[in-house]
């Protein structure tokens, strides 16, 4: 994010914050005010991600990666019955919130690093959702929400998800964006995204989802090229239509070995240095299959319990890789090996595409569902006072140039515009889908000195400039150049651009 983009962002809340205040006046005694206080209160506050998926798609497994520790409960107990908040706090606490009723904190263990909490009486159909706090450097930006699998057997199961995500985005429990997990591209995936998009941003929105291709070492029944073949499997997606207008991008992600790398202990190293060690048709025969890792082997010093728990924890990909990387003396330590397992996992890609899709979005997300909020307000109670809150919404509206761009954005991926694909491509790296750094915009390296981007940059600005005025130019290529010029000129308040834009 640009230095200039900063300061727009800042004034872009600042004038919500003040219209929020405005409308919770205007709408106080009504059913309307909790909500518009809590989306004046949420301005500040890390945005909330929902992690959702078919059942079994490795949610949780992927909630605790990304956190860095087991937290997350990964069987089929009641706690995965209910949607699960995690954010950051001052120590461990649990709090339940029932549909009726104050928010209880309740009692809860940490079995294996996994947090189980206690329903203290309440039933699952009874609770809204659950709250999980604790200190995490990593929770300071992104509040993240496990979610009931969706497809499972239990209709009431999925249904908690679906009502969670079909929540009004202005609701004081709702999610931001979501985080979509899918192995395969399954027509319930598709109906649940295009569900969530009938209430969300800007419209049909896949700039606040990321599809994730999970369990990617899985692929290829767990070869060791498997996340290979996944990056080519999410690629592909990556240029589905269908999946370009439900999703910003498709990240492929082992969640099972970024959560193991965050974890991975000394003892387990140790032991995968001992199976390696073996003779190699030792070696080549155990690593055939999960049941032959796992069989008695009498000879071999490394018991069948502590061989399933490495299974357990690795899954067959991360046994085999780690095995050939000891083996070919790639690592030599646990450091070593969980570093190269949580590259191979995914995660920094992804969490790389969340700072850039999500996180430096958060102050646009933020104001656009609260403007949604003040506009449900004004329509369904055409008050006093009323239409001057509409005014005040449209006029930031029609100022602030990051809808605009996301409008386009929106635009170019759900195919409204019938674009050639390089030119298309040109347009979205300029509006941010590779990030909203200046030099992800123009597609450059992030050592591409000053001169060489300020080059770039002007010759981006005389591109727009001229299809704008061009007669010869679409109508629709003329509309989405105004935006990028203006996003250009933008682009060119940049402090590093200072000594050389002409006096």
């Amino acid at each position: 994010m640009t230095h200039g983009d900063n300061r727009s962002h800042q004034s872009l809340l600042a004038g919500v914050r003040s219209l929020l205040g405005e409308a919770s006046v205007v709408y106080r005694g009504t059913p309307f005010e909790p909500a518009l206080r809590d989306l004046g209160d949420r301005l500040d506050k890390p945005l909330r991600v929902a992690i959702a998926g078919r059942v079994k798609a490795g949610k949780s497994t992927l909630l605790n990666a990304l956190v860095g520790e087991r937290v997350a409960a990964t069987d089929a107990g009641e706690c995965t019955r209910i949607v699960t908040w995690y954010s950051d706090g001052v120590g461990y606490r649990v709090w339940l919130y029932p549909h009726d009723g104050e928010p209880t904190q309740v009692p809860f263990t940490r079995d294996g690093g996994e947090t189980a909490f206690d329903l203290a009486g309440h039933r699952v159909e009874d609770l809204s959702h659950a709250r999980v706090e604790f200190p995490s450097r990593r929770l300071q930006r992104l509040t993240l929400i496990d979610t009931p699998g969706i497809a499972s057997l239990s209709a009431r199961t999925s249904e908690r998800t679906h009502r969670f995500l079909a929540r009004s985005a202005e609701g004081e429990d709702s999610a931001d964006a979501v985080l979509y997990l899918m192995r395969h591209l399954h027509s319930s995936d598709v109906h649940f995204l295009e569900a969530f998009h009938e209430r969300a941003f800007i419209g049909t929105a896949p700039v606040n989802a990321i599809g994730v291709l999970s369990r990617a070492d899985e692929i290829g029944a767990g070869r060791t090229d498997a996340t290979d073949l996944a990056r080519g499997v999410a690629q592909r997606h990556r240029r589905d239509p269908r999946v370009r207008a439900l999703v910003q991008t498709v990240v492929p992600v082992a969640g099972l070995l970024g959560q193991t790398a965050a974890t991975l202990r000394e003892d387990e190293f140790a032991a995968l240095q001992r199976i390696a060690a073996q003779d190699a048709e030792v070696v080549d025969d155990l690593l055939l299959s999960a049941d032959r890792f796992a069989a008695e082997r009498p000879a071999l010093d490394v018991g069948a319990a502590q061989r399933w728990a490495l299974l357990e924890r690795l899954g067959v990909f991360g046994v085999r890789v780690s095995i050939a990387l000891i083996q070919a003396g790639h690592v030599h330590t646990t450091t070593e090996l969980a570093a190269d397992l949580r590259r191979r996992s995914g995660l920094p890609e992804l969490e790389s595409v969340l700072l850039s899709q999500f996180t430096e979005r958060r102050a646009v997300i933020k104001a656009y569902h609260a403007l949604r909020a003040v506009e449900e307000a004004v329509n369904a109670d055409p008050r006093q006072g009323a239409a001057r809150l509409r005014r005040a919404a449209e006029e930031i509206l029609a100022s602030a140039h990051e809808f605009e761009e996301l409008r386009l954005l929106n635009d170019l991926r759900t195919g409204a515009y019938d674009f050639d694909d390089s030119l298309r491509e040109r347009m979205e790296v300029l509006l941010g889908a590779n990030g909203g750094a200046l030099r992800a915009r123009l597609g450059l390296d992030q050592g591409t000195s000053t001169d060489e981007a300020y080059r770039a940059l002007i010759t981006e600005l005389n591109r727009w400039r001229e299809l704008r005025e061009s007669p010869f130019a679409d109508r629709s290529v003329q509309r989405a150049a105004t935006v990028l010029r203006r996003t250009c000129e933008g682009l060119l308040l940049a402090p590093e651009f200072k000594d050389l834009l002409p006096s």
